[in-house]
């Protein structure tokens, strides 16, 4: 925890000191709980809450409001939530983040998010895609129309994908017209529209009026309801590549989550081109990684799904250079490209989700558990990183047989017996 005279500091000093040392600690987001000492401050890095210090409570209220004073956000309003962003330079950074206010039992809670496109300035080369997976998204964005969905959960870098993505595209013959909320990086040559549900600027009426735009490429930054879902389809058969996010887990609950929307099935055959489904993994840190002995689950899994027999893994051990053995986060990635087989199955009513299933991933589709282990196996990150991100068990359990759970309960019985017997002293 860091300590701050906080006689001799001012509070706009403070505020930008906090917001410095976050983007310096390669931050996602800063947190500013309200709890009885005062106000809890603390960073995610690498996807986990760290502490930084704790603002005593005669300093609260002056630091909410200063966050809120820079963020455009109305000071005087307390008991609503608002959102607010801050652009411009602290300390020679150009910074770009957006501010959220949420008043608890305890006082206001700010959350600021730091956004942070070099990534995707970097192109999709940068994104960690394995080179099968690669070469599908490339295949996909040559297809001159149809739907590519970027699906996961909150945080997981769909963003930063689907702005790669259109980064490739961005051509001086292509009119690309993108639809967010809110709109998080400026691209220069594309047309980006806000959202403002207030004046009745929603999703779907923006979607409306591009259709007369005479666009090649339409970005719709979340797929959120069923209006805008079929308009989606809609506008990807008409001869429009349109690029979106929506929140499931894999390829498989995607395709299910658009029927449930009432996408029409012989809509959503003929306009679905491919799914990109992925999560984040912490990676591991090259400084002070080091290789132990494979357990016996792990080897089962490994053997099972990737059909190799391993005996080694890195693990995580800790430096003065990362948190904890991990520095960054690397993505896991499963890449969809739908094919003819898929699109007739999809326009039949009477397929069964197992027989859809089966299907899906009986084509050269690497899933999120395979390209973690492969990411695994290359020293990117930990098995137990993986094991946290994804059930195994549930998907080997569907995706293969229940061999791996009978290994994990003899593995568990084993570490059992080593307990219990006596130790010779």
């Amino acid at each position: 925890m860091v300590a701050y005279d906080l006689e001799h500091i001012p509070i706009v000093d403070l505020a930008n000191k906090i917001i410095v040392t976050a983007v310096t600690s390669r931050a996602s987001d800063i947190h500013m709980d309200p709890v009885d000492e005062g106000l809890k401050i603390r960073f995610r890095i690498d996807g986990a809450l760290q502490d930084h210090t704790i603002i005593p409570r005669e300093y609260e209220r002056n630091l909410t409001t200063r966050i809120k004073l820079i963020a455009n956000m109305n000071i005087t309003e307390t008991r609503l939530p608002q959102d607010g962003a801050i652009k411009g330079r602290i300390d020679d950074r150009d910074l770009d983040m957006r501010v959220s206010a949420l008043p608890t039992n305890e006082g206001e809670k700010i959350v600021i998010r730091i956004l942070d496109y070099t990534r995707s300035l970097a192109g999709l080369e940068s994104l960690g895609f394995s080179h099968k997976n690669f070469e599908k998204v490339k295949r996909m964005l040559e297809v001159p129309n149809g739907i590519i969905l970027v699906t996961g959960a909150t945080g997981s870098g769909k963003s930063t994908t689907t702005y790669s993505m259109l980064q490739e595209l961005n051509k001086e013959y292509t009119n690309i017209i993108t639809v967010e909320d809110p709109i998080e990086m400026n691209i220069e040559g594309i047309n980006q529209v806000q959202v403002n549900s207030e004046i009745g600027l929603s999703f779907a009426a923006v979607l409306r009026s591009i259709l007369r735009q005479d666009p090649n490429i339409i970005l719709i930054g979340e797929i959120r309801d069923s209006e805008t879902a079929q308009i989606a389809v809609r506008a990807s058969i008409t001869g429009h590549l349109v690029l979106s996010t929506i929140h499931t887990n894999n390829s498989l609950s995607t395709i299910e989550r658009l029927l449930d929307m009432d996408v029409e099935r012989y809509l959503l055959s003929s306009a679905l081109t491919g799914i990109i489904s992925q999560k984040l993994a912490r990676t591991l840190c090259p400084h002070c990684k080091k290789l132990r002995k494979t357990t016996l689950f792990e080897k089962q899994v490994f053997k099972q799904v990737l059909n190799k027999n391993v005996v080694e893994v890195f693990e995580a051990e800790g430096c003065d250079k990362c948190i904890n053995g991990y520095r960054g986060r690397q993505a896991i990635q499963e890449v969809l490209v739908i094919d003819d087989e898929i699109r007739d199955a999809l326009s039949n009513e009477n397929i069964s989700k197992d027989e859809l299933r089966h299907l899906v991933y009986s084509r050269d589709v690497s899933t999120l558990l395979q390209d973690g282990l492969e990411k695994v196996l290359e020293g990117y990150t930990t098995f137990e990183e993986i094991y946290k991100l994804i059930e195994i068990e549930n998907d080997l359990d569907e995706l293969y047989d229940d061999v791996l759970v009978k290994a994990r309960q003899k593995l568990e019985e084993e570490d059992q017996k080593e307990k219990e017997e006596p130790t010779n002293e």
